[in-house]
């Protein structure tokens, strides 16, 4: 007969709340050479399986999470990565957000391109549309740079934050990259070019402003982004004139002479709303400590956010710090609220081939959502998290257990050492060099570099400036009300259908709906 039986419903573990602590058949052994420590670490993991609970309560509030360029070839090294940071082997360490209880992938391409880009997925994951490369919020009707195709209305398509707007919810943005971008701009803009994000971008193009409006300009006049009780980001360059320093002395991008900051304030005092605008990390504390604060606008550089690897820790709010700001000023909306937060610099990890930053902005988005899930309740509140599109990054060879993530994995055939963590692409590529000895081109010893450095640029095998995108599908997961629909492979644009469903917003079937439903 066998030993293991069902026990007892397994309770919630408080540090973790989607791992259980299971009565029966604890794990005491830690000897991995014996059969019985992983057969009882399985067993655990079939009895967490049996007791899942699928919630189908309505989702109040909705939390995505966008790693943005969150390849899955860049979760295992970032959670090995994590692992070694606090001086653990690495490779049974977690990322916070890898052991929710479902999980899916999703399908990126764009309407025209084999590869997605961020705006093209941004409008998929966020607006339910697939759309072609380099345009936001607008059908595959609007081509790239196609100003007037841009400016009919009837190709616009709105997001998941206009939705809950719509159903008397409140939204917010947060992202670590400029709040124009892409991702977090695929909340709000409707756009033929995701590079127009102040009026200069668009006149540099021979376009008019006036009649395809910026990016920047969209956030704060328009009918969803005026609306947002959060914006948290970089990018103030594209907010202020040409002639206007920021706080920290670099000069607006604005060719029109408006400074959206004082707009956005304005608008706020007219409302009869406390907001306040900051640009530092000890003013998004103070901020946020105001139990009356209504509205709250803070840009944390003039372009993007700094990385975490090179931030300066007393002024720059980390991903964790911001989140955490956000859903304490949304927590005050009694009907719940929408929320999106991209950790957007793991994309540019990538792009420039140095992946020590990159896993460590794929943790700082770990971080994030983990605190994120201490400060919501489960029962109300769904959280997805998911990417855009991956990279080129590959993690290969056969380094020994424990060996750094970040060095050498082996020798190859002509004796000379690779990387463990190496792209298809990029500014990494490495000439080959002349062998004084036989006067033969070989391949670049990297054994002479200083791999662990913070900067340094992994191998590549082809030349380019920008690493590119891959093609790869991405994971999704999920936990909270309705997660155990975010499984299986689907097409990208469902996920906000799906989010839709559990939140009762949109105008697709939701919950709310089959309640009604004899």
């Amino acid at each position: 007969m066998n030993e293991y039986h069902i026990g007892p419903e397994p309770v919630r573990n408080r540090a973790d709340p989607y791992r259980y602590i299971t009565h029966k058949h604890p794990i005491r052994s830690t000897n991995e050479n014996n059969a019985d420590f992983w057969q009882k670490r399985a067993q655990v993991t079939v009895r967490e399986h049996l007791y899942k609970r699928i919630n189908k309560q309505k989702a109040k509030n909705v939390l995505m999470f966008l790693g943005d360029g969150m390849s899955i070839p860049t979760l295992a090294p970032a959670r090995i990565y994590k692992g070694q940071l606090n001086g653990e082997l690495g490779e049974q360490s977690h990322l916070f957000f890898e052991t929710f209880p479902y999980t899916g992938l999703s399908q990126t391409y764009c309407v025209n391109a084999q590869v997605a880009d961020s705006a093209c997925s941004a409008t998929a994951y966020l607006c339910g549309v697939k759309a072609n490369e380099g345009t936001m919020g607008v059908t595959a009707a609007v081509k790239r740079k196609d100003c007037k195709a841009q400016s009919d209305p009837n190709n616009h398509v709105t997001s998941i934050a206009q939705w809950a707007l719509d159903a008397g919810k409140a939204a917010g943005i947060v992202t670590t990259t400029r709040v124009t971008d892409a991702s977090p701009g695929g909340t709000y803009a409707h756009t033929a070019n995701r590079d127009w994000e102040c009026d200069t971008d668009i006149i540099k193009d021979n376009q008019d402003p006036t009649i395809c409006p910026d990016i920047a300009t969209q956030l704060i006049t328009s009918s969803t982004g005026k609306h947002f009780k959060v914006i948290l980001g970089g990018g103030r360059r594209e907010f202020l004139p040409k002639n206007v320093t920021d706080e920290e002395g670099s000069q607006g991008h604005r060719s029109d002479g408006i400074n959206l900051i004082k707009t956005w304030q304005n608008q706020k005092q007219i409302a009869g709303l406390n907001a306040k605008y900051v640009w530092n990390r000890n003013q998004l504390l103070e901020a946020t400590a105001d139990s009356d604060l209504d509205s709250l606008l803070g840009l944390f550089e003039s372009d993007h956010c700094l990385y975490n690897l090179d931030t300066n820790k007393e002024t720059e709010p980390t991903l964790a710090e911001m989140t955490e700001a956000a859903i304490t000023v949304l927590n005050k909306t009694s009907n719940g609220y929408f929320l999106f937060v991209e950790g957007g610099r793991i994309d540019h990890g990538h792009h420039e081939t140095r992946a020590h930053k990159a896993l460590d902005e794929t943790v700082q988005l770990s971080d994030a959502i983990r605190k994120a899930v201490e400060l919501i309740d489960l029962d109300d509140t769904l959280v997805v998290v998911t990417s855009d599109h991956a990279h080129t990054m590959s993690f290969a060879g056969y380094a020994d257990r424990g060996g750094d993530i970040l060095s050498l994995a082996g020798m190859g055939q002509d004796k000379l050492p690779y990387s463990t963590l190496s792209y298809a692409n990029g500014p990494g590529y490495k000439r080959p060099v002349k062998d004084k000895r036989s006067k033969n081109f070989i391949r670049y010893n990297i054994s002479n570099d200083d791999v662990s450095y913070k900067d340094y640029q992994f191998p590549a095998i082809a030349p380019l400036a920008s690493e590119t995108h891959g093609g790869d599908d991405v994971g999704v997961f999920a936990l909270g009300p309705w997660s155990h629909l975010f499984t299986g492979m689907n097409e990208q644009n469902v996920i906000p259908h799906l989010m839709a469903f559990a939140s009762c917003v949109g105008d697709g079937l939701t919950y709310c709906d089959l309640r009604l439903e004899p």
